[in-house]
């Protein structure tokens, strides 16, 4: 039975370091650096530190179940501090991406709002009224309708248009082939 566990915990660390940004999993000390310098660890289910753990513990449905890779805000808090150069970020975004892959569901609104930002960029711009009303009738339509003063508020004063933001063809189709030429490297495995 020993020996199930140990190949099971093989194959799942195998997995994620060929995911690009999960290369070196394996050089990971434990020292906790990135768990204590996380700016929303409070929310994770399980905290980086941890689910670095259980990946080499081969704990394979637990790490993808949980709403932990999709609560990670690319701050780059961890890599920054990270004295084995290990990118805890790219990391957990492997992890995430495998989790997607796999059809596991979180039961967080993190993914939809990172979608939502995702889109706006490929439009290279963000019009913030439209992506918060999509985020609320994607997630909760009740909070939504409770932040309604919020928004009148920032209408209000001029800091959320109600209109789109004037779209330029300076440098627009630029940023879109950039945006696309770091997918395309993603995929490939050949950005780090």
């Amino acid at each position: 039975m020993e020996t199930e566990t140990i190949k099971e915990a093989k194959s799942f660390v195998d997995e994620v370091a060929a995911e690009p940004g999960g290369e070196k999993i394996n050089e990971c000390i434990q020292c906790g650096v990135c768990s204590g310098s996380c700016p929303t660890v409070e929310w994770w289910q399980y905290p980086p530190r941890k689910i670095i753990a259980m990946i080499r513990a081969g704990k394979r449905d637990m790490v993808l179940s949980s709403t932990s890779a999709f609560n990670c805000v690319t701050c780059y808090s961890c890599t920054v501090r990270c004295p084995r150069n290990i990118n805890p970020t790219q990391l957990i975004h492997a992890v995430e991406a495998i989790a997607e892959r796999e059809g596991y569901k979180p039961k967080t609104p993190t993914l939809t709002l990172h979608r939502g930002l995702r889109d706006a960029m490929m439009q290279g711009r963000v019009w913030e009224l439209r992506l918060a009303m999509l985020f609320y009738l994607k997630t909760s339509l009740l909070e939504g309708m409770k932040m309604m003063r919020v928004a009148w508020d920032l209408i209000s004063r001029g800091l959320m248009p109600l209109l789109p933001p004037k779209q330029t063809k300076k440098g627009g189709k630029e940023v879109t082939a950039i945006l696309k030429a770091v997918e395309a490297m993603q995929k490939s495995g050949g950005a780090k």
